[in-house]
């Protein structure tokens, strides 16, 4: 039970940066949960989804965010909305770039005017990547805008790096409040979205080209159980062709694809899944406003 007296804080941090710059895998690492989907593929994250950390007597929601980037696509206009409203709405943002990018990336983020009067904190991933020299060179480098910034933190999920430094300084930075949500949740999407993301993901890992970026995956039904989920999805795609390759010779490539997808949905949900999946064509849906509101992209 929670003492009613205890000081807590709570608050929104939304994670942003170029895309690829490894934000869903900082953000799985920190939750100790996979959840935000990722991928060797830039731009995979389309959506905001909200990830909750509890930290001694604060509440981290972190949102996670698609790259910031410029596209004249509609649902890549979707995406960089997505980023800029996270940066608007947040208590503080996380500004992740690799250890080995020039700072360019950082001077159009210091642009922005969703930061303005919002803190930020700079997060310097894979470093593992780059040599001591060239780490301490880089952080010689942002010190000319160190009156912009609260912190800079070295950062690396595959040598279990600054985690719990990342964690203190942002509960430091955030408002005392109760906790915004039941502390043992640690996310506030749907069992449904997960799902969809899940699928999403097997598709990026296992096509190439413009495929992954041309389909999205709409749940049609999930039947929940006790001991097993039965989940019947549709894999949407702009051309015939896509759908022949995502099936591929004697439905092998999606068989691999429901395979994997049903691995990772697994091991979230702790229970067997049935997994159907479908290939549906709708022409053009990522360019079509009305057709992107029905896939939850509103612009």
């Amino acid at each position: 039970m929670l003492d009613e007296k205890r000081e807590t804080k709570a608050g929104f941090v939304a994670v942003v940066g170029r895309p690829n710059a490894g934000k869903s895998t900082m953000l799985n690492f920190i939750i100790g949960e996979k959840l935000a989907m990722v991928s060797q593929k830039a731009q995979a994250t389309r959506k905001r989804m909200n990830f909750i950390v509890m930290h001694h007597d604060t509440q981290i929601i972190f949102v996670d965010t698609p790259g910031i980037h410029e596209r004249e696509r509609l649902l890549n206009q979707f995406m960089l909305s997505e980023a800029l409203k996270a940066m608007g709405d947040s208590d503080l943002i996380l500004f992740l770039a690799p250890a080995s990018d020039k700072l360019e990336e950082y001077e159009k983020f210091l642009n922005s005017p969703q930061i303005k009067n919002r803190k930020h904190i700079i997060v310097l991933t894979k470093i593992d990547q780059v040599t001591q020299a060239n780490l301490l060179k880089k952080l010689g480098e942002y010190q000319k805008y160190q009156d912009s910034f609260e912190a800079i933190i070295p950062f690396s999920v595959k040598k279990s790096v600054g985690r719990d430094q990342l964690l203190d300084l942002i509960a430091k930075h955030l408002p005392h409040s109760p906790f915004l949500y039941d502390p043992e949740m640690l996310t506030t999407e749907t069992i449904r979205n997960i799902y969809k993301e899940l699928i999403r993901e097997a598709i990026f890992e296992n096509l190439s080209d413009e495929i992954p970026y041309e389909s999205d995956v709409l749940i049609e039904k999930i039947e929940e159980s006790d001991e097993i989920d039965r989940v019947h999805a549709s894999i949407i795609v702009e051309k015939e062709m896509q759908k022949v390759i995502i099936v591929g010779k004697g439905g092998e490539t999606i068989k691999r694809l429901g395979r994997d997808a049903r691995r990772e949905m697994e091991m979230f949900s702790g229970k067997k899944i049935f997994l159907d999946l479908l290939v549906v064509v709708k022409k053009g849906w990522s360019k079509d406003r009305d057709k992107l509101v029905e896939f939850g992209y509103v612009i």
